[in-house]
């Protein structure tokens, strides 16, 4: 069974899991259901590290707000996880291990009903941020990205809505792949997940790759040993498409230029 968590202080957050427990039976901390329990927490969710010593789920879908500077409006999903210093919850040099399958089917049912989001962007984001040290499947999914969407009741409901249809649905099998380039907001990466076969684990994003040695990409293929390919954004790799490509060539994946 999965746990969604929220956290009490993010707006966005709350407002999705104050409707999903409305149809659910409280139990001390823990709304309860058939598919998914809830849990809202007083700490944020990008420091919720600490949850695996609580609660025992097969996997984590952490319902939260999304901001950015540039103000644009967007709906996003990510993994998690730390390339370098740990700035926003987690370790150092630490990635979650990725829920590919509900990214993939979630991303794809708020792609059709995209006519009812038509001000928002839907994408993905470069893995980033905490919590890393679970070490069961976990995946971000958030409402940006100013506190007029993030009190948006409706807005909110709408998202939590599909998150329900989601947990309710048996997800798909589909391959997973790691994915190497691009920006935050990986345009190529976005198309394959609502458009392409391959569900996705990891995204290092460009600006990540200067601190890819041998110790994290080891453990990024531990993190993510259900992937069997390796999705490369040809263009986006930038000063280290050699190093990446020597890396890869030492291990078994395949390896998809894009």
């Amino acid at each position: 069974m999965q746990l969604l968590v929220a956290y009490r202080d993010d707006p966005a957050g709350h407002n999705m899991a104050k409707f999903i427990s409305q149809e659910m039976k409280n139990d001390g901390e823990i709304y309860r259901g058939k598919y998914f329990d809830l849990l809202i927490i007083p700490t944020p969710a990008i420091s919720a590290d600490w949850l695996e010593e609580k609660f025992s789920y097969d996997g984590f879908v952490f319902l939260s707000k999304h901001a950015a500077e540039s103000g644009v409006l967007a709906l996003t999903c990510h993994s998690t996880g730390n390339f370098s210093e740990a700035k926003f919850g987690g370790n150092n040099r630490q990635v979650a291990i990725p829920h590919p399958h509900i990214q993939k089917s979630y991303l794809q049912k708020l792609w059709q009903n995209r006519n009812d989001f038509s001000e928002f962007q839907i994408t993905i984001e470069a893995t980033h941020h905490g919590p890393t040290d679970l070490n069961k499947p976990s995946i971000f999914i958030e409402i940006g990205t100013t506190e007029k969407q993030w009190n948006d009741s409706i807005l909110c409901n709408s998202i939590a809505k599909i998150v329900v249809e989601i947990m309710k649905s048996e997800q798909k099998s589909n391959p997973v792949a790691i994915c190497f380039g691009g920006t935050h907001y990986p345009d190529k990466f976005t198309k394959e997940l609502i458009h392409g076969k391959f569900a996705l684990g990891t995204v290092i994003p460009k600006h990540a790759l200067d601190f890819l040695d041998e110790e994290l990409f080891s453990h990024i293929l531990d993190r993510n040993n259900m992937a069997k390919t390796a999705l490369l954004d040809w263009e986006g790799l930038g000063q280290n498409k050699q190093k990446v490509l020597d890396m890869l060539n030492n291990t078994n994946l395949e390896v998809i230029r894009l």
